[in-house]
């Protein structure tokens, strides 16, 4: 395992959107997977996207701090399906806005179709926090920072 530099804006990659993986690119990502979450624990984080480390492919990592399971997530191709009408402000950092804290309103509960690394579709719901943390890395692979929220 190594350490993955992480990138910070102004890097115009952050702002790109990630392309949708095939399940072939998929079973060649568990070196990168390994190297992201070792890299998210070690920046202090709770969630990593593969643009915070350079590459514009739709996988984001999620630390076992945010999932009702304890344990780390990863997501590939991830995308909302259904959310609640309510929405909840609350504070988040970002690793690639290092230095800014902003309040941020998100989807109390939401429902994320993805793959998972064996390349095997799943529905799950998340709410609260874990809703959070994933619609944050979401974000990420569509190319939207903290700081572009109202």
């Amino acid at each position: 395992m190594s350490l993955l530099k992480i990138v910070t804006i102004p890097s115009p990659n952050l702002r790109e959107k990630s392309l949708t993986l095939t399940k072939a690119e998929i079973t060649k990502l568990s070196g990168l997977i390994k190297d992201m979450i070792e890299t998210m624990y070690s920046s202090d984080g709770i969630g990593l996207a593969a643009p915070q480390i350079g590459k514009n492919i739709r996988l984001a990592t999620i630390g076992k701090e945010a999932t009702p399971n304890n344990e780390d997530w990863v997501i590939i191709n991830p995308k909302i399906i259904k959310h609640s009408w309510r929405q909840i402000i609350g504070e988040e950092g970002c690793l690639s806005v290092p230095g800014i804290n902003k309040d941020v309103s998100r989807y109390k509960k939401i429902t994320v179709k993805a793959v998972n690394q064996k390349g095997v579709a799943f529905t799950f719901e998340a709410e609260d926090f874990f809703a959070r943390v994933v619609q944050h890395e979401i974000d990420h692979l569509d190319g939207i920072l903290i700081i572009d929220k109202e």
